[in-house]
């Protein structure tokens, strides 16, 4: 009788130590620092169908030519826009690509709070989608500065940065050599939220506009018809 009990015992014992032991690789798992995320894309990008990613849900198959069911950079880069939640801070030299404005207007319609800032040079160039944006509500501004706003990133839910050479538009996106870097990385993120944030409040349009209102002329005196 008492082997067993330490038969049974003993099976217990192995039985509490496996589990010890899950439980344990379970709270470092889960104590860990998660790693940022952090992805590179390189242009000329193929191009394939994205209707599937901006009506996920939607029935009906589309009938383009482009190629379906493909993952691409320009993919990848249009679903990394459009994981906004609740933000998305855009600063680009040019913003032409129809697709991206898509994009933008697709998380204007899902209520998510956006910003652009733009060179005021190409802002209104043939084929800027700048006009598309203001006119469907998006809070569009130019730099104001004397040389070229340069910048191409973007800041998701302040949380995501997405930066590199590509300017929004298809001959970057179709044609040209060029490279985006998609990051989580705090320490990257943040200098970019604090650089947006300086450019969008000096292109402030109402701080110009108050500094160019002339001055009220002063009135007019009326000549003394008194003798001396």
């Amino acid at each position: 009788m008492s082997g067993m009990w330490t038969v049974k015992v003993v099976g217990l014992g192995v039985v509490a130590l496996s589990l010890s032991v899950e439980l344990l690789g379970w709270l470092l798992h889960r104590l860990r620092p998660k790693r940022a995320r952090t992805e590179v894309l390189f242009f000329p990008s193929e191009m394939a169908c994205l209707e599937h990613i901006f009506a996920p849900s939607s029935p009906q198959s589309c009938c383009c030519p482009l190629p379906h069911g493909v993952e691409t950079s320009f993919s990848r880069l249009v679903r990394c826009i459009l994981s906004a939640s609740s933000s998305l801070d855009v600063c680009i030299f040019a913003f032409s690509n129809m697709d991206l404005c898509k994009a933008v207007l697709t998380l204007r319609s899902r209520g998510v709070t956006i910003r652009v800032l733009c060179d005021k040079d190409y802002a209104a160039i043939h084929g800027s989608q700048i006009g598309v944006l203001r006119r469907a509500g998006i809070c569009a501004r130019c730099d104001v500065g004397s040389v070229y706003m340069h910048h191409k990133f973007a800041v998701v839910d302040n949380r995501l940065l997405i930066t590199g050479s590509l300017n929004w538009t298809m001959t970057a996106v179709q044609s040209n050599k060029e490279n985006v870097i998609i990051t989580e990385d705090p320490d990257l993120v943040r200098p970019f939220v604090k650089e947006f944030q300086s450019l969008w409040l000096h292109s402030d349009p109402a701080q110009y506009l108050h500094l160019s209102d002339p001055k009220p002329a002063d009135k007019p005196t009326t000549p003394s018809t008194d003798k001396p």
